[in-house]
């Protein structure tokens, strides 16, 4: 017997459960959330919130009126969207799913929606959570959150630097430009390194507090390549993925997974990383992997076998960036140094 509230479909001979709660999408802005709901009986209504604590408590109270479960989905969109996955996570009675963006934009082509709007946005995030498999998200743990946060204002603050460095470069090619100018770059640049050398200490504070991140830095750093600055971005990032995940996720979740491309006997595009993920982490292993593929004779050996092997300098790239992060994950689970012999066993005598 069914219980109360619930649907069962057959689907590949297997019962599934299609409705066991009521459901949300949420559409998270900086100031407001709308939220469309199900109930269980397809009853919909729309709501909006003000993105704040109070705004939270009564979504929370109106979700989880008469007892019922709810699972709600929402976007990733950074600072905006954590605190209330938060606190809907430790809300009881609340499943939460945080959806990737992009997963969440291609999902919405299906519809051939005209336009776009925050009320069609958790329209759409409602009927993903409707049709699409359900993954709980598994909020991470403080220090990792704050070692993220560091890591994240350090790269916006390199980024800013680089664009003054350029900037600083282009005033040596410029007779007309006032002395001030470039006196004024020069002032900017010695600030932003002092800010990000802050900023560095700080996050090694957070690590050196924690025992687990403490371990996992001094594992990182034993990767010829890798460095304290490269350490801290790609540790920020991979902290607060869930524990269960697999290399090969960790390589999609980075945007580093293969996309291949073909369509019947004409259409056969070489494959080419997806980009689908996380720019951040992928930017950290960019400078690790092009110095390890330099200096470390494993790494090396592994990307002179792609190029002789046709690939072009940047897909062999890519393949080391890939290969590391495998690496990194089998390092973090077993808890020791880097190995260059697992990563590439090198003929003997060389």
């Amino acid at each position: 017997m069914q219980g109360r509230g619930t649907r069962r479909e057959q689907d590949s001979g297997k019962e599934v459960a299609v409705k066991a709660a009521r459901l949300a999408g949420i559409d998270v802005g900086a100031r407001h959330l709308k939220i469309e709901i199900e109930d269980a009986r397809d009853a919909r209504c729309a709501l909006e919130v003000p993105n704040t604590p109070a705004g939270h408590r009564r979504l929370i109270r109106r979700l989880t009126q008469g007892g019922r479960r709810v699972r709600v989905a929402l976007e990733a969109s950074g600072i905006y969207s954590l605190d209330l996955a938060l606190a809907l996570h430790r809300a009881p009675r609340f499943e939460v799913m945080v959806v990737n963006p992009r997963a969440a934009r291609d999902f919405a082509k299906a519809f051939l929606l005209r336009s776009k709007t925050d009320a069609i946005d958790a329209w759409v995030l409602l009927e993903f959570v409707r049709r699409m498999p359900f993954v709980n998200w598994q909020p991470p743990r403080d220090a990792a959150l704050a070692l993220r946060a560091f890591a994240r204002r350090i790269a916006a603050l390199v980024k800013i630097r680089s664009q003054e460095k350029n900037r600083l470069h282009a005033t040596e090619h410029c007779r007309e430009l006032p002395a001030a100018i470039r006196n004024d770059i020069e002032v900017n640049l010695r600030h932003l390194d002092r800010r990000i050398q802050r900023l560095e200490e700080q996050a090694v504070d957070v690590v050196w507090a924690d025992p687990a991140l403490r371990h996992d830095l001094v594992l990182l750093t034993s990767i010829r390549g890798i460095v304290r600055s490269s350490a801290l971005q790609i540790l920020a990032e991979l902290r607060v993925l869930p524990d269960d995940l697999s290399p090969r996720q960790w390589a999609a979740h980075a945007g580093l997974d293969p996309r291949a491309f073909e369509s019947g006997d004409s259409v056969a595009k070489p494959a080419r990383i997806s980009r689908v993920g996380n720019r951040y982490l992928r930017a950290a292993l960019y400078m690790p992997a092009l110095v390890a593929s330099q200096h470390e004779p494993h790494v090396k050996a592994f990307y002179d076998q792609l190029l002789a092997r046709g690939k072009k300098p940047k897909q062999a790239l890519a393949a080391v960036m890939r290969k590391l992060l495998h690496s990194i994950h089998g390092m973090l689970r077993s808890g020791t140094d880097f190995d260059g012999e697992r990563f590439l066993a090198l003929p003997q005598g060389t």
